[in-house]
C-alpha cells in the first residue's frame, strides 16, 4: 500500500491520502526451461520480417487471410468488445473528475387574495441561473483502484481480440491446407479411376477374344468401382471445406480460388532450440495476467469501502425577480458544502466484499498458472506432432515409391505368365491407399506446423502483433 500527500483542504484537515489494497507484482510461476520435444536437429534460422503465413509462398492464401481479417464476424465481435470496455474505463475514470452541471428556471405565480393584503400584488415572477460542481475526493484510492481494474479489463479484451485474430489466421491457413490435401486426394483418385477404367476396357476386349475368364474381368471391374466410389466422398469433403473457409473469410458459402497443387506450399523450417520465453507473446497468457491485475486492484476498491467518502459540492448562480437584472451583482448567489459519509455497522457486508475480491484474485492467479501450463502443453503437442508427422510423411513417401515399382514388376510378371492378375490388383490397391495416405500425411505435417505457430503466439522470428499504445491511450482518455 502506498500513500501520497494532499494539498489544500485535505492538508488543512491533516489527512493523508492512502491507496488501499496490494500493489500488483508479477507473480513467479514455475515453468519448464525447455520444451519436451524441442527440435535440436534443425539449423538456427536468421530472423525475418516476413509475416508467418507469407512464408508458405502462396498468393491465394495471403489474399484469403487478408480478407478474413477485414470481414470475419467473430473478429468484429471481439473488436466491439474492446470498444465496450474502453467505454467502461472512460466511465470509471470520470468518477474521479469534477461533475459540472447547470440549471435555468423561470417562474410566474399568482397568490390567493384571501391570504395577502389588498395593496400587495398577487402576481410574482422569479428567474434563476445556477452552475453546480461536485467532486468526490478519492482519499482512499477507491476510484483509482477501480480505474486500474477497468484498464486491465480493457487490455484483457484487447488480448482476447488478438487471440481471436491468431486463431482466425491459423484456421484460415489450416483450412486452405486441408483443401489442397483433398484436391491431391481427388487427383490421385481420378488418376486411379482412369487407369482402372483402361484396364477394364482391355480385359473386356480380352474376354471377348477368349483370352481371360469372366472371373478376372469381374475382379478388375470390382477394383474400378471401388476406386470410383471414393470420388463422391472426396468431392463432398471439398465442398464442405470450401463452405467452411468461405464463412471464415466473411463470405457466403461458395468456391475458393486456390493453388493447383499441394506442392505449391513451401513449409517453413523450424529453428533449433525454441526458447520458452516465446510463450510470453501468447494472447491468452497476457489476457490472463491482465485479469489477475484487475482482480488484484478490486481488493483495494473493496477495502476502501470501510473508509468515509468525502464529497465537495459548490453552487454559484444568479436569482432575481426580473430577467433584466438577473446577472447584476446583487443577484448573485453561492454555496459550498462538504459531506463526509461512512459505514458504522454493515453486518459483515464490507468484510464479505473484501473476502470475495481476494477469492477472485486467487482464482485469477490459479487461472494464470493453468493457462501457462496449457500453453507449454500446446507447444509440446505441436512439436511432437511436427516430428512424428514428418517421420510418417517420409515413410509413406518411400512406400509410395516402392509400390510404384512393385506395380510395374507385378504387371511384367502377369504379362509374361509368371503370376495371375490378382497380384497386380493387390499391388495397385496398396499403391492407391498409400498415395491417399501420403496426401493426408503431407497435410498433417503442414497443419502441425500451423498449430506450432498458433501455440507460440504467432511466430518465432517476428515480433507478435500487438495493440497500438496510442490507440488504447486515446480510448481510455489519456
Amino acid at each position: 500500500m502506498h500513500c501520497a500527500g494532499r494539498i489544500g483542504l485535505l492538508l488543512s484537515l491533516g489527512l493523508g491520502a492512502c491507496v488501499q489494497g496490494p500493489d500488483y507484482a508479477k507473480p513467479t510461476v514455475a515453468v519448464p526451461e525447455t520444451y519436451r520435444f524441442n527440435n535440436q536437429s534443425s539449423q538456427d534460422l536468421p530472423a525475418t520480417d516476413s509475416i508467418w503465413w507469407h512464408q508458405f509462398g502462396d498468393s491465394h492464401l495471403d489474399a484469403l487471410v487478408q480478407e478474413s481479417l477485414a470481414n470475419n464476424r467473430n473478429l468484429m465481435i471481439a473488436t466491439g468488445r474492446v470498444d465496450e470496455f474502453a467505454a467502461i474505463l472512460a466511465g470509471v475514470r470520470s468518477q474521479g473528475q469534477p461533475q459540472i452541471g447547470y440549471a435555468l428556471s423561470g417562474n410566474r405565480s399568482r397568490a390567493s387574495r384571501e391570504k395577502i393584503p389588498a395593496f400587495v400584488d398577487p402576481l410574482s415572477t422569479s428567474f434563476s441561473a445556477l452552475l453546480s460542481a461536485s467532486w468526490e475526493v478519492d482519499l482512499w484510492g477507491r476510484i483509482r483502484r477501480e480505474t486500474e481494474a477497468a484498464r486491465a479489463n480493457l487490455l484483457a479484451t484487447e488480448e482476447a481480440r488478438q487471440g481471436v485474430t491468431l486463431t482466425l489466421i491459423a484456421s484460415v491457413v489450416a483450412s486452405y491446407v486441408t483443401l489442397l490435401d483433398l484436391d491431391q486426394q481427388l487427383r490421385v483418385t481420378e488418376s486411379t479411376v482412369a487407369g482402372r477404367k483402361r484396364s477394364l476396357e482391355i480385359f473386356e476386349t480380352r474376354l471377348d477374344g477368349g483370352w481371360v475368364s469372366e472371373f478376372e474381368v469381374s475382379q478388375v471391374r470390382g477394383e474400378y468401382e471401388a476406386a470410383k466410389a471414393q470420388l463422391p466422398l472426396i468431392r463432398q469433403a471439398i465442398a464442405v471445406q470450401e463452405n467452411a473457409l468461405s464463412v471464415l473469410v466473411g463470405r457466403n458459402p461458395g468456391p475458393i480460388e486456390r493453388a493447383n497443387s499441394q506442392d505449391a506450399l513451401r513449409a517453413p523450417a523450424v529453428p533449433a532450440g525454441l526458447p520458452s520465453e516465446l510463450l510470453a507473446r501468447r494472447p491468452d497468457i497476457r489476457q490472463a495476467e491482465q485479469q489477475l491485475i484487475a482482480s488484484n486492484a478490486l481488493i483495494g476498491a473493496a477495502r476502501a469501502l470501510f473508509f468515509p467518502r468525502i464529497n465537495l459540492t459548490g453552487l454559484f448562480g444568479f436569482a432575481s425577480s426580473s430577467l433584466g437584472s438577473l446577472f447584476t451583482g446583487p443577484a448573485n448567489t453561492w454555496s459550498f458544502t462538504g459531506d463526509v459519509a461512512g459505514p458504522i455497522y454493515t453486518g459483515g457486508g464490507l468484510t464479505a466484499a473484501v473476502d470475495q475480491a481476494e477469492a477472485r484474485r486467487n482464482q485469477s492467479f490459479a487461472n494464470y498458472e493453468l493457462v501457462i501450463q496449457n500453453a507449454f502443453r500446446d507447444v509440446d503437442d505441436s512439436l511432437a506432432a511436427l516430428r512424428h508427422n514428418a517421420e510418417l510423411r517420409d515413410t509413406v513417401q518411400r512406400r509410395v515409391a516402392t509400390l510404384q515399382r512393385s506395380v510395374e514388376l507385378a504387371t511384367d510378371r502377369y504379362e509374361n505368365g509368371y503370376s495371375d492378375y490378382l497380384d497386380v490388383l493387390d499391388t495397385e490397391r496398396s499403391l492407391f491407399n498409400a498415395q491417399l495416405q501420403l496426401a493426408s500425411a503431407r497435410g498433417d505435417y503442414e497443419r502441425a506446423l500451423i498449430d506450432l505457430y498458433r501455440a507460440l503466439g504467432g511466430d518465432w522470428a517476428v515480433a507478435p502483433p500487438t495493440y497500438a499504445p496510442s490507440a488504447l491511450a486515446a480510448k481510455d482518455g489519456k
